[in-house]
């Protein structure tokens, strides 16, 4: 091989790779493939084990016509296409390995298929063998160019573990893709505002609830890729979160920090920060901390009778948790509930008792943990479905 032949087949083997990465390549690719080895169509395709079915997975040069000709008809008299069980892997295969060249021009396979699309032989490579499976790269070789001969085997040899490889990477990236879409799309879905930062603080990704949270900037905001709190105390806050999570990967403790953070309406959040393991030898962009910030609030339809049902609170000690959550000072849930401070105060002892807490920051934490996990639709949403 010459160094002029060796850069081209590199440069193919690139772009046989690309097509893995972006599925619009393939055609070209395959295009390219049938140029090199010297053919005027290429065709990559399956038969099952049984013999029952056939599918087409690329093509190049063929008209849909002659391509469904060979699934109605044809597929049975190839020569060719079974026979790769009785060969080695990626050994090329020529008509004349399996009949003299004379006798294959007798046949109305060559009559009414191979020779209407203006070729003379064809010759196929074995990509990918199994128990129920065989995969094969089918080349026709046209008339000007005569029978197949051993460059056009040896190249096709040559690249037929890339071709099997590329296939096998497009699949494995195909599947992550659907994963990571299916991933962001169920995170869409959650109440929660989730937020993935990388090791230098810098947003990698934010579901719907988050991006929400950065739109009203009420509690956080995004300056540039960044994350900024809206006032001072959540600044300290967050800033401390952010600097002990940095740490905890430095020593893979993977400890998770929990704060209540207030916003500059008054509401009141609560921000998880959980430090992701990971390797050191991985960049500095990818996912190294999760944020979860979460309003505590409340959802009468679901929450109290699971947080009753916990601690096994009174009616009235579970509405006062819920205007500790809602409201916050003993005078205030007095005067929303009509009733007497001390009372207030002497349900709270009993809360403190029963949950184990120590502040009603922590009464805000607990009661906050059960929350309804998914965003409540919108009446748009429900003519949707």
């Amino acid at each position: 091989m010459t160094i002029l032949q060796a850069n081209r087949f590199s440069s193919l083997v690139g772009e046989i790779y690309d097509a893995a990465v972006d599925p619009a390549l393939r055609s070209g690719a395959l295009e390219q493939v049938s140029h090199y080895v010297g053919g005027c169509a290429a065709t990559i395709l399956s038969r099952d084990a049984a013999r029952l079915s056939i599918e087409i997975h690329q093509h190049f040069g063929t008209e849909s016509r002659f391509r469904q000709l060979y699934r109605d008809r044809y597929v049975e008299q190839d020569p060719l296409l079974d026979r790769h069980l009785a060969f080695s892997a990626e050994q090329t295969i020529g008509v004349t390995d399996i009949m003299p060249h004379a006798d294959f021009v007798a046949t109305s396979f060559y009559r009414e298929w191979v020779e209407p699309q203006g070729a003379i032989d064809l010759a196929t490579v074995a990509l990918e063998r199994s128990d129920t499976r065989t995969t094969v790269l089918q080349v026709l070789r046209h008339r000007s160019r005569g029978t197949v001969d051993d460059s056009m085997r040896e190249r096709m040899r040559l690249l037929a573990p890339h071709i099997q490889r590329s296939r096998i990477m497009g699949r494995q990236i195909r599947a992550r893709s659907h994963t990571v879409d299916d991933l962001a799309d169920v995170l869409d879905g959650l109440s929660t505002a989730i937020c993935l930062l990388d090791a230098d603080g810098r947003v990698v990704h934010a579901n719907a609830a988050c991006r929400q949270l950065f739109v009203d900037a009420n509690l956080l905001a995004m300056v540039g890729d960044r994350i900024v709190a809206r006032n001072t105390q959540a600044d300290k806050i967050f800033r401390s979160l952010f600097e002990i999570n940095l740490d905890d990967q430095t020593h893979s403790t993977g400890r998770r920090r929990i704060e209540l953070m207030t916003s500059a309406d008054g509401q009141h959040y609560l921000i998880h920060a959980l430090p992701l393991r990971r390797e050191r030898s991985l960049p500095r962009d990818v996912a190294a901390t999760v944020l979860l910030v979460q309003k505590a609030a409340m959802v009468p339809s679901l929450v109290p009778g699971a947080i009753a049902s916990a601690f096994r609170l009174t009616p009235s000690e579970l509405r006062v948790l819920m205007a500790i959550v809602e409201i916050g000072g003993v005078p205030d849930i007095a005067a929303k509930l009509g009733i007497a401070e001390t009372t207030v105060k002497t349900h709270l002892g009993r809360l403190f008792e029963k949950t184990g807490a120590g502040r009603q920051a922590d009464l805000v934490k607990i009661a906050a943990g059960f929350t309804a996990p998914f965003a409540q639709r919108t009446s748009s949403d429900d003519d949707a479905v």
